[in-house]
């Protein structure tokens, strides 16, 4: 069964056919029956229409059986437009009127319904035009668009890469090698040397890992152009003449507290002492000694 598309109180081609028939001609008992059962309120506001229409057209036509008047046919059209201009519609009127007079050339009954008066043609053909213009108007025009605004995508920014961590520091590092079980802390003193007057500090050394940093107070600033100091490792396994090379190092100005790491050139298997020289820049291959700034030794 088709389902009924047309739009909510309009009046469905049954209906229609009762109402233009019941304004021309009149109802049957069964007729009128039928249309009693359909929708009253939209049979009841068609009715008012079209029978003020036949009424208009009736008064403007005359009684002989003849198709509508051009000058009637003008002026019906030319009020329907002015309606819609009015009503500020868009509608098409020739369609609409083409419509309404296709149903009634085709509609096989037309010529039974006349019944000897021949004005009832044109008069229903007339009311057909005027029903489906203003049938139009009661139609639910189409909502004009309305322009939805779309907001801009949200661009998410990229997640942040975890910083790199941060290398510790070599007084942080002595921490951590003083904290091992098997790390040997060895104090450091001042020797005779002039230069040494006032210095103070200790060593820290892992045998397991060849590592291991000075720890000074007091010792005094250099000028890298002219002189650095130098680390010497004694290695009971070795020449005494030849200590093993732990690096040179400057001390900067004002620099308070300073912990140096031990760069060993060579492996160490004992550590007996450790000594710190006063040497030209860039450090001696083998030291003379002359100035010793700091000693220390093991056991």
């Amino acid at each position: 069964m088709m389902s009924d598309t047309r739009p909510q109180g309009q009046p469905d081609e049954a209906m229609l056919d009762l109402l233009i028939k019941q304004v021309t001609e009149g109802l049957s008992p069964d007729e009128q029956r039928a249309l009693d059962v359909m929708d009253s309120e939209t049979a009841s506001a068609y009715l008012r229409d079209l029978e003020r229409a036949v009424a208009a057209v009736t008064l403007a036509g005359s009684g002989a059986e003849q198709p509508l008047p051009a000058a009637l046919s003008a002026r019906i059209a030319q009020q329907a437009a002015e309606h819609f201009a009015s009503a500020n519609k868009v509608a098409d009127l020739a369609a609409v009127r083409a419509a309404a007079a296709d149903k009634v050339r085709h509609d096989p009954a037309a010529p039974s319904r006349a019944r000897g008066t021949g004005a009832y043609g044109w008069i229903a053909a007339a009311a057909c035009l005027v029903l489906a213009i203003i049938g139009w108007e009661r139609s639910p025009q189409p909502a004009a668009p309305v322009a939805v605004s779309t907001p801009p995508p949200v661009i998410e920014p990229p997640p942040e890469k975890p910083a790199a961590p941060t290398a510790p520091t070599a007084a942080e590092e002595r921490a951590a090698l003083l904290a091992k079980s098997d790390s040997l802390k060895i104090p450091l003193g001042a020797t005779k040397d002039p230069a040494a007057a006032g210095v103070t500090g200790d060593v820290v050394w892992d045998p397991v890992t060849q590592r291991g940093f000075l720890h000074f107070a007091g010792l005094p600033p250099n000028d890298p152009s002219v002189h650095q100091y130098q680390i010497w490792i004694f290695d009971a396994g070795r020449d005494k003449r030849y200590p093993v090379d732990g690096g040179v190092f400057d001390v900067p100005a004002n620099a308070g507290e300073v912990v140096i790491p031990i760069r060993a050139s060579l492996m160490v298997r004992k550590p007996a002492a450790f000594a710190v020289t006063i040497e030209k820049p860039g450090g001696v291959v083998v030291s003379g000694r002359e100035h010793v700034v700091a000693l220390g030794q093991t056991g």
